[in-house]
Parts: structure tokens; C-alpha cells; sequence
């Protein structure tokens, strides 16, 4: 899935304003305008539309799980991804949103989009390892769709 996409339904599902997506990412540790974010979140024909680069996303990911989770202070900072898969997203945003496997699970079920327990764990696995499956855009789309509808009520 496109970063720009997963940003706009993060930002909706938080019901929250470019400043405040700005802020994720500073706290993340990255660094961009309100009018970066702001660029970010138009669609892809709009003027003024830029893409939201991996580096970014990273950064806007690890800024939402400190916010929701508060910051690991006995280990170090670890470096944000080079890449930001749709795995990487299903990771990073069930650490801050506290999601168990039965939650996952119960999240697909809802979005109507039928998973097994190893189908799960395998999208949660390092990607050198021979049970790894690539997470779909479609499964990515399904999660942040049912997500959304469980944190907004």
C-alpha cells in the first residue's frame, strides 16, 4: 500500500489534524513541516500532492507507538526502516494500538476478510524466514478499514 494512503487512514482513525501528524513525527524523530503533512495527505491528482517517503513513515509509525506506548528508556533508540512494508505497518501499528492475536483475528473477521492463526503469524515474521508471507495491500486495507470502525466506536 502506498505510505501516503496509510497515512491519511491513520489520521482519520485518530481523528486528528496535519499538526498533530507532524508532531507524531518529531516524536518519531524525524523532522517535517505542517505543510509537508499536509502535501502528504492530498490525493495523487490533487496539485501540491507529494509522496510520503519510507523514512517518513518510519518515523511517523514510531512516533504513534511512543505516543500510545510511551518510550522504551532501558534500550536504545533503534534506526527506522529503510523500507516500510505492508508487514512493517501491521507490526508497527499493532505494538501501539496493544493488539493480542484473538484482537487481530477478531479485527479480520469483522472486515470480513477470513485469516488462520498461521497466516497470521506467518505476516509476523522476520523476512529471511521460510514460513514469511508478504502482507497484501487488500489484507492492509481490510485491517486499517476495521481498526478505524473499533477505535473510532
Amino acid at each position: 500500500m502506498i505510505n501516503n494512503d496509510v497515512l491519511r487512514s491513520v489520521r482519520f482513525m485518530l481523528k486528528v489534524d496535519d499538526a498533530a501528524i507532524a508532531a507524531l513525527i518529531k516524536l518519531g524523530g524525524g523532522e517535517v513541516s505542517r505543510e509537508d503533512v499536509t502535501a502528504y495527505l492530498k490525493r495523487d491528482d490533487e496539485p501540491g500532492y507529494k509522496v510520503c517517503d519510507h523514512r517518513v513513515m518510519a518515523y511517523f509509525l514510531d512516533g504513534l507507538i511512543i505516543q500510545r506506548r510511551g518510550k522504551d528508556e532501558s534500550s536504545p533508540p533503534r534506526p527506522p526502516e529503510r523500507s516500510v512494508t505492508n508487514n512493517v505497518v501491521l507490526k508497527k501499528l499493532r505494538v501501539a494500538f496493544e493488539l493480542k492475536e484473538d484482537d487481530l483475528l477478531g479485527l479480520m473477521t469483522a472486515s470480513g476478510f477470513e485469516v488462520s492463526k498461521p497466516e497470521l503469524s506467518a505476516l509476523f515474521r522476520k523476512p529471511d524466514h521460510h514460513n514469511y508471507r508478504p502482507a497484501g495491500d487488500q489484507f492492509l486495507r481490510n485491517f486499517l478499514k476495521s481498526l478505524t470502525a473499533r477505535v473510532r466506536g
